[in-house]
């Protein structure tokens, strides 16, 4: 027993997730992401015997040739840009951590896709060890983002004999040194750009009947717009806050960021700043939705400027968050 003891003393698991990529941009392995990320309830949540045919029947027929030459237009020779950004942030927070008494063990985890959260998982329990902080890099907490990571890691863990002590970061979405990071970020971009007409804050987009259902992220989206630009003095003819990425016919939440460019091009408004606050890393929805369908959709309007601010990715801000937060939340793990 003593052994044991020792064994499992002072090891603590950290896991950085995010929401997963394919494996390469070809349609197979693209079809194989989407058919995961897609079948999830939490992401998808309407009827599964009316989802699942139209799933596997149409969309899964026409939607990976055309995903997979999106992916390939911001494939790196690293991979995918995600995934890139994820190992990188990895390395740096395991150097850090290096520098503390405890050991630590930091993996990786992908909602969908690889590595997969219960890849990561298993690698921790071969290490033995005896705590984990999860860690969804999604500041704005929803039920298709930190909910169904939660989802996730339940289930894994439904299979085990014995659970190790857990700890769920669920958003940060106020979080003071996120807030500095995105304005820091937003300055940095002027200071090279120069100050634009109008600076556009772009969150993802979902039905608005998870808002209604009392899903809080359209609020926490508010919030760190709010906090951002009280933190850069910005007046309210200065910014707006939009959602991006919906599909289908029923109303997501407003108002809509492809709509909001288009009137800012009609309106005379030629130099605009645009920042997806809500993504950590850079991936293909502000690689190619953003930074490039969004561009030609502003230009093809009359619109000359149109600059993406790049997510926090691997930056020393970033990082510096992200090891704050960490720090934070196991105070008190001996």
């Amino acid at each position: 027993m003593d052994g044991y003891r020792k064994e499992y003393q002072n090891k603590i698991g950290v896991l950085l997730t995010n929401l997963g990529t394919p494996k390469s941009p070809t349609r197979k392995d693209v079809k194989k992401y989407l058919n995961q990320f897609l079948s999830d309830k939490r992401v998808v949540d309407i009827n599964r015997l009316l989802w699942i045919p139209i799933l596997k029947l149409i969309i899964l027929t026409i939607r990976p040739s055309r995903s997979a030459k999106l992916y390939q237009k911001i494939w790196t020779k690293e991979g995918s840009p995600l995934l890139v950004f994820m190992h990188r942030i990895k390395n740096k927070i395991i150097k850090i951590l290096e520098k503390q008494n405890t050991d630590y063990v930091v993996e990786v985890g992908m909602r969908y896709g690889e590595p997969s959260i219960e890849n990561a998982l298993t690698k921790m329990k071969e290490s033995k060890v005896s705590k984990i902080i999860v860690f969804p890099l999604y500041p704005q907490a929803g039920s298709p983002t930190t909910s169904t990571t939660l989802d996730e890691i339940s289930r894994v863990f439904s299979k085990w004999p014995w659970v190790p002590e857990l700890r769920f970061i669920n958003g940060y979405h106020d979080n003071n040194g996120y807030i500095n990071a995105l304005s820091k970020s937003i300055e940095n971009a002027s200071k090279k750009e120069g100050v634009p007409e109008k600076i556009l804050f772009s969150y993802h987009g979902m039905p608005k009947r998870y808002l209604n259902n009392g899903d809080p992220y359209y609020c926490f989206c508010h919030k760190t717009t709010r906090l951002v630009a009280e933190k850069l003095n910005l007046n309210e003819n200065q910014y707006d806050m939009s959602f991006q990425s919906r599909f289908g016919t029923e109303e997501w939440l407003k108002p809509y960021t492809d709509k909001i460019l288009i009137d800012y091009a009609r309106q005379n408004i030629k130099n605009v700043h645009i920042i997806s606050p809500g993504f950590s890393v850079d991936c293909l929805e502000t690689l190619e939705e953003i930074k490039i369908q969004y561009l030609e959709l502003f230009h093809k309007n009359g619109g000359k400027k149109l600059y993406y601010i790049p997510c926090l990715n691997e930056s020393d801000d970033h990082i510096k968050l992200i090891k704050t937060i960490i720090m934070d939340n196991i105070s008190g793990w001996k």
